[in-house]
This record gives structure tokens, C-alpha cells and sequence, in this order.
């Protein structure tokens, strides 16, 4: 067998077996197995590199289609941002209310941000980015994401918002 490590540049890595002091003793390197390695890790990269194209562009559909809801808040640099992860904040409703609300809608989104999704406190990162902490949605594309679900969803938010702030009174601002 073989074994792969990837270690991000400028990160020191020591071994964990012993050195041997000869590197093709005692039974060798296994160089069809080192090969297929290498050849699966430049496949698995071009795949994600595609796919993380893909998902940019259809992040771009979601957070032009969140940015034209009322009083939706895009969160995040358009252009400098992961490919995959999109949040918006939605003035006058919590956003767990919104969460429910696509979810039976048929979307799996969460609110807040990921490292405090867990917490009951206001997101610390999107205090620091100076977005609204209340009212986030956040919504990450998996690799394999179906272009129809983002289109089913882009139709779907404006009326799911407008019901959770229909329901919660808040009509006419």
C-alpha cells in the first residue's frame, strides 16, 4: 500500500516512524501504488477546482437573487469569498424563523455564522464584518449541487421571507 500526507507550504511536519537508513529496504517503494496516488490526488484536485468554479457561479446566482429581496443584506465580498458559502441577513425576522421556513420549503440552510452556529450568542465574525447579526441565513453549496435546486430555491426565498414577516406582523415598512 501507499500513503499520502498533503502539507500546506511552510508548515513543518516530522515523521512519525523511525527513519530507515536505507529509504528502499526493506521491502521497497511501491512505485505503481505511489503513481496511482499521484494521479488520483491531480484528479480529485481538477475535479474541485471545477467544481468549485461551478458552485461560484451559482453563488453569484443566489446572492443576486437574495439582493434583490427587500430589505436583504448580501453579506460578504462578492468576489473574494469562498465558492461555496453565501450569507444574507433579512431586516425585521430572526433568522431561525427563516431557517424553518425554508426547511419546509424543502432547503437545508443554517443562521449565523458556521463557528457559532451552536451558540445562542449573536455571531461574533458577523459583528466584525459589520453585518446585521440577526435575521442571517447561511447557505453552503455541496461539490455535486443540482443547478434546477439553486433555481428552485432563487424563486422560493422571496416568498419565504415575505411569509416569516407576514406571519410576524411586519408588512408595509
Amino acid at each position: 500500500g501507499v500513503g499520502l500526507l498533503a502539507v500546506r507550504a511552510r508548515v513543518r511536519a516530522t515523521p512519525d516512524a523511525p527513519e530507515d537508513e536505507d529509504a528502499w529496504s526493506p521491502g521497497g517503494v511501491n512505485v505503481p501504488a505511489a503513481f496511482a496516488a499521484a494521479v488520483s490526488l491531480q484528479a480529485v484536485l481538477a475535479e474541485r477546482d471545477e467544481a468549485d468554479a461551478r458552485r461560484r457561479r451559482l453563488v453569484d446566482r443566489v446572492r443576486a437573487a437574495a439582493a434583490a429581496v427587500p430589505d436583504v443584506d448580501v453579506v460578504g465580498d462578492p468576489v473574494d469569498r469562498l465558492p461555496h458559502v453565501l450569507t444574507f441577513s433579512c431586516l425585521y425576522v430572526d433568522g431561525e424563523a427563516i431557517v424553518g421556513e425554508l426547511d419546509r420549503r424543502g432547503f437545508a440552510v443554517g443562521s449565523g455564522s458556521a463557528c457559532t452556529s451552536s451558540a445562542l450568542e449573536p455571531s461574533h465574525v458577523l459583528a466584525a464584518m459589520g453585518a446585521l447579526t440577526h435575521g442571517n441565513i447561511r447557505l453552503t453549496l455541496p461539490a455535486r449541487v443540482d443547478a434546477t435546486d439553486v433555481e428552485r430555491f432563487v424563486a422560493e426565498l422571496p416568498h419565504a421571507v415575505a411569509a416569516v414577516r407576514d406571519a410576524a406582523g411586519v408588512v408595509g415598512l
